[in-house]
């Protein structure tokens, strides 16, 4: 360590502040999931952190600075685990089509909690551009197979709706099922 600059102390500063930032970023999802958006306040995310409400509002001054900084962890999940799907031998399509089919399943809590985000985004534009990640994700897929824009547009759509189907319980669908619907988006443009 420096001692005079005290690099070691103020890299365990930092690490300690990541740490904590991250533990109220996870507890606003976990509070999104139980309780939906309308529950999330400095309080309530504090509580869940294990931090004070002075923590909560250090690191996240305002409600949309918190809602974006979980709005953007879901996001990257999902990335992550695209990425996790395709280095496992699946094809993009099949990724997203896994991705989906989790929103059904083992996935549904933090499906709902995104979708709840995303949703509130057309009420604050604050949280507008996190909340196009999962389509701009899928689009990207989609054009990666597609140089037809309006192909693209359905996969996207189709996505997003069978994503609402499945968190509604309007159906029950399988991966066999949603990447049909998905290739049939890709040939319908």
């Amino acid at each position: 360590m420096d001692v005079v600059s005290g690099t070691a102390s103020a890299d365990g500063r930092r690490v300690r502040g990541e740490r904590k930032r991250a533990a109220i970023i996870a507890a606003t999802l976990r509070v999104v999931e139980r309780d939906g958006v309308a529950s999330v306040t400095h309080r309530s995310v504090a509580a869940e952190a294990g931090v004070s409400t002075g923590s909560a509002s250090y690191y996240f001054a305002t409600l949309d600075d918190l809602l974006v900084a979980a709005l953007s962890a879901a996001a990257e999940d999902y990335d992550r685990q695209l990425r996790q799907l395709v280095a496992s031998g699946c094809d993009e399509l099949t990724a997203v089509t896994r991705l989906i089919a989790m929103s059904a399943g083992s996935g549904r809590t933090r499906a709902l909690a995104e979708r709840e985000l995303n949703l509130l985004a057309a009420r604050r534009p604050a949280l507008r551009p996190v909340a196009r990640r999962w389509r701009d994700m899928v689009a990207g897929v989609a054009r990666g197979l597609t140089a037809d824009e309006l192909a693209v547009r359905e996969v996207v759509a189709a996505a997003d709706g069978m994503c609402t189907q499945l968190l509604l319980g309007e159906v029950e669908l399988t991966e066999g099922e949603i990447l049909a619907v998905l290739r049939r988006a890709l040939r319908a443009g």
